[in-house]
Formats: C-alpha cells, sequence, structure tokens
C-alpha cells in the first residue's frame, strides 16, 4: 500500500479540494485508493454522531468502502484547532493511537490511501505532539497543497523546509488557487517553481463549484503511481 500524506500552507486554502481530487485521480486510474481524515474539527451531529464534511467528501471519491470512523477516528465539533477542540470534549488523540487504528481497520488491498491533514504541518495534535508526529510515525510521503495567495511564497518555502528537517520525503506539490483575483498570480507561481526543490504534481485553477472529478484532471497522478 502507498501512503501520502496531503498539508497544506495554511487553512481554507483548498487542501481538501485537492486531496478529494488526488483520490479520484488514483481511482479513475484504477487503483483501489481510500481518503481518510485522521483528525477532523468542526463537524456537525448526524442521526446521533458527529461527522465532517472533508471526510465524507474523501469517502465520496474513494473506490473502497469503509465505514465512517475508520475513515475519521476523531472527529470534534467546533471547527477550531484540534488540540483545542479535543482538549474541551476532554478526547485525547495521539498518533501512535491513530497509527493503530488504522493498521487494525484498513484492508490489506488497498492500492493507495490518502491522509489528509488539517491545517498546517506544525497544527497541534496535543501538549507534545503535532501532525508532523503523525505522519512521521505512519512514514508517509508527502504532498504539499499551497494555496495561491498573497503570502504563500514564505508559507510554502517554510512548510518545504519544515518537512524536509524532520526526514520524510517531500513527493511532490500542488499549487491551488482559491483566489480568482491574485494578483501577480503567474510569478508568484514561477517563484515557487524556482524555490521548490520537488516535482509541481499539478496547478488547480479557480473553480465555483470544485468537484473531485473536476479537480483530478489538473493533477499528474503517475507522479504518485508510475
Amino acid at each position: 500500500m502507498k501512503r501520502l500524506f496531503v498539508t497544506g500552507t495554511d487553512t481554507e486554502i483548498g487542501k481538501t479540494v485537492v486531496a478529494t481530487g488526488l483520490v479520484r485521480a488514483a481511482a479513475g486510474a484504477g487503483y483501489r485508493t481510500v481518503g481518510l481524515k485522521p483528525v477532523a474539527a468542526g463537524c456537525e451531529i448526524i442521526n446521533g454522531v458527529l461527522v465532517n464534511d472533508d471526510a465524507r467528501q474523501l469517502m465520496l471519491a474513494s473506490n473502497v468502502d469503509l465505514d465512517y470512523a475508520t475513515v475519521n477516528p476523531v472527529a470534534l465539533e467546533p471547527a477550531i484547532a484540534p488540540h483545542i477542540a479535543a482538549k474541551q470534549a476532554r478526547v485525547s488523540i495521539n498518533s501512535g493511537v491513530l497509527k493503530t487504528h488504522y493498521e487494525r481497520n484498513l484492508p490489506d488491498d488497498i492500492d493507495l490511501a490518502v491522509f489528509e491533514g488539517a491545517g498546517g504541518w506544525f497544527v497541534p495534535l496535543n501538549d507534545y505532539e503535532t501532525f508532523e508526529d503523525f505522519a512521521l510515525v505512519m512514514e508517509l510521503d508527502v504532498v504539499l497543497v499551497v494555496g495561491m495567495k498573497l503570502g504563500c511564497i514564505n508559507h510554502a518555502l517554510l512548510s518545504v523546509r519544515a518537512i524536509r528537517a524532520c526526514g520524510l520525503s517531500l513527493l511532490g506539490w500542488i499549487a491551488n488557487f482559491p483566489d480568482p483575483s491574485m494578483d501577480v498570480a503567474k510569478e508568484n507561481l514561477e517563484t515557487l517553481m524556482d524555490r521548490i526543490d520537488g516535482p509541481l504534481m499539478g496547478v488547480v485553477p479557480n473553480m465555483d463549484q470544485p468537484s473531485a472529478e473536476a479537480v483530478s484532471k489538473h493533477l499528474n497522478i503517475k507522479a504518485i503511481m508510475p
């Protein structure tokens, strides 16, 4: 099973849009693919169960059926930093526990598992761990989603440095345009292409209603599953 961790340069930059697009692209290429959301803050109660829309979108893009609890083991109601939401709910988040959960519950015949983080690389899970620790304990290759907006160059280069500093592999990066009116967008993209030592796996234009299918057409799945 190939396993990826999709992280972003910030929150609200289209990380889920890109993650679902990756899942759909791999599924469309014939690979048994699942999208997973280990920790989700910002859930609604449906039939007495906390459910996150990002996790649901990942499930819809997948071509392997898993129950919700397998996809999203930690669901938190308020849309705030996960470690704060967990404290308020008296829920414990631990990267080792999450690893055990997925090792026990993911089928052996999956070709690709796409894990989506929350926020950016150093978003805390608890008092001593961040999403970096989860990616490390799971030994995941990393795909960085760069939200193309003012400040993205600094955020992207800092994220790339942090990913590489911890010893994980940056499989590639994807430019996503959440802002249709970004000034000097072409120049910003060119700067990132010059400065990020890693393959650009796709450029996702701004879309009014970005579906997994539409986004998948802008991604190079061969960079992940050659």
